[in-house]
């Protein structure tokens, strides 16, 4: 059969209920024929998905976010995921996006790009509300300490948001 751990980014297993590299064992495996740069998804015989998850004490694993949406900020783990669905939940939020930047305190700061719903003007009072109600929707380390509101959130042609472009 498969196995299936949880693992951070030194490869050090990690216990139940923390976010992390999700990797499977088993009788078969991924090998990417003359592509280097995807070396580093085998170690030690571990198939490191690309994607975090977390393992429940009853063994479910839980989804979070593709490995290169996730946040490390002050040591914490935050998928981008999580807050955009948390901002989502609120009644002025039509579309959130959310990535991490560079800070020279935290390594990098959760920022969040916010399209409101007609009938809501962007303000400060709003986005302290946003931040708020982030705060209490989901744990409060994980909100966006930088919120910008936007008018359109960069997408393929197909829909799909493009975070990368919100990095630069």
């Amino acid at each position: 059969g498969f196995t299936a751990k949880i693992f951070d980014e030194d490869f050090n297993e990690l216990p139940r209920g923390e976010p992390g590299l999700l990797a499977v064992k088993g009788p078969t495996g991924c090998r990417y024929l003359n592509d280097a740069r995807q070396s580093n998804y085998v170690k030690n015989g571990w198939n490191f998905t690309g994607d975090i998850f977390i393992q429940h004490e009853n063994d479910y694993f839980q989804y979070q976010s593709r490995s290169d949406d996730m946040i490390i900020s002050s040591g914490y783990n935050v998928a981008a995921p999580e807050v955009e669905n948390a901002l989502l939940t609120h009644q002025a939020v039509m579309e959130s996006a959310v990535v991490g930047l560079p800070d020279e305190e935290r390594g990098m700061i959760v920022t969040a790009y916010v399209v409101l719903r007609p009938g809501f003007i962007a303000s400060e009072e709003l986005k302290k509300e946003l931040q708020d109600h982030v705060k209490s929707t989901i744990v409060p380390f994980k909100y966006p300490r930088l919120l910008h509101f936007v008018e359109t959130l960069p997408k393929t042609t197909t829909g799909k948001l493009q975070r990368f472009r919100l990095k630069d």
